[in-house]
């Protein structure tokens, strides 16, 4: 028998793609309840047929916050346990026995693991801790996008870890992102000292090409005094720096790389990113020394900033040419071979093996006449 009254609720537009698929996933609660906002094709009809409550919505002017809060208000008053997530997004099977085996009472919400991306094999590229698991009461939803839950209950927060509990996602790439910036902006302005937001926006700023906008709101984000959290502080350097690379400034990209691994140096990406214009400027001591520095960090973070190209064949593809260079072909090979492991289907990666192995045949073919 269950011990608590768990409902999934969730916010959709023109999604009948994920639907039945979905349906699957959270089929364990004891009530779906969805708020559509404006779809034009039959995502609505597909989710009632399927069981689900489906409320329709218009939001005008559009907000995220808005529309999940008035999706929770949608939620049964006796509810226990309210279960947030998308469409796109799939609750691996056993989810609920997972969360009712550690939810108290006096618990306000729950962390679980969620996979952003995967590999091309199917296994996780990109996972992080995500807690839109959360009581009834005493929540509601911030921030017109990258929304965020607010608890303003009489109760302590209660935060339970689930073990085992995964949401994977597996988004509709075919979606645009032109409706993130305006919102972001709008997020900024209401919130200029919120860092977790000045960071985000400045990084879409970089995502859009808007470099010089971007470094102006990358320092601000730095120089807000809730900034403390040294990977965050470390990424906004290393987007910075990013941004000076694209307008051709490699010194000033190189300056505020060093700050990034001075400001956090159990991470990868920045090592990588100083590797990358090492390349570009044919410094390949400077390369082979930031892929020696970056491979000797083996564990990631765990957080969203990790870069999956971090952790995949590109350092040891700088490794492989710098090494090269350097007049260091058998770690060269070494480095050659684990890029074509970590991605067998690159011909660029193979071609290199192949030249490096030649190199070597003939340098011992040399050394044994």
């Amino acid at each position: 028998m269950n011990k608590y009254k768990i409902y999934v609720y969730a916010i959709c537009k023109n999604e009948e793609q994920f639907a039945d698929r979905w349906m699957d996933a959270v089929g364990e609660a004891d009530g779906v309840i969805v708020t559509d906002t404006g779809s034009e094709d039959r995502t609505v009809q597909k989710l009632r047929a399927r069981g689900a409550v489906v409320y329709e919505e218009k939001i005008s002017p559009w907000r995220f916050d808005v529309a999940r809060t008035i999706s929770l208000n949608h939620v049964p008053e006796d509810a226990d346990i309210c279960v947030c997530n998308d469409l796109d997004e799939v609750f691996e099977p056993g989810w609920r026995e997972k969360l009712e085996a550690v939810w108290k009472p006096e618990h306000t919400r729950a962390k679980y693991l969620f996979t952003w991306s995967f590999n091309p094999d199917g296994t996780p590229l990109k996972q992080f801790p995500m807690e839109k698991i959360h009581r009834r009461h005493g929540f509601r939803w911030i921030h017109p996008v990258h929304e965020l839950l607010e608890y303003s209950g009489e109760d302590p927060e209660s935060i339970v870890w689930v073990d085992g509990l995964v949401l994977n996602h597996y988004p509709d790439l075919t979606k645009p992102r032109s409706q993130y910036l305006p919102l972001l902006e709008l997020s900024a302005k209401e919130n200029p000292l919120d860092d977790r937001t000045v960071f985000w926006l400045g990084r879409e700023y970089m995502y859009y090409g808007k470099y010089d906008e971007s470094i102006a709101t990358l320092q601000q984000h730095l120089r807000l005094p809730t900034a403390l959290w040294a990977e965050e502080r470390s990424a906004s350097m290393r987007f910075i720096a990013r941004c000076y690379e694209a307008k051709g400034d490699y010194a000033q990209a190189k300056s505020w790389l060093w700050r990034a691994m001075a400001e956090y140096s159990a991470a990868r990406e920045p090592y990588l990113a100083m590797a990358k214009i090492g390349y570009l400027e044919k410094d390949w001591p400077l390369t082979y020394a930031m892929i020696k520095k970056a491979l000797n960090i083996v564990q990631p973070s765990g957080s969203y900033l990790v870069d999956p190209e971090s952790w995949g064949a590109m350092p040891y593809d700088y490794g492989a040419i710098s090494a090269f260079r350097l007049g260091l072909p058998e770690e060269a090979l070494m480095f050659a071979k684990t890029a074509c492991e970590q991605n067998p289907e690159d011909k660029r990666l193979q071609a290199n093996l192949q030249l490096i192995e030649q190199a070597l045949a003939k340098q011992e073919s040399k050394e044994g006449d």
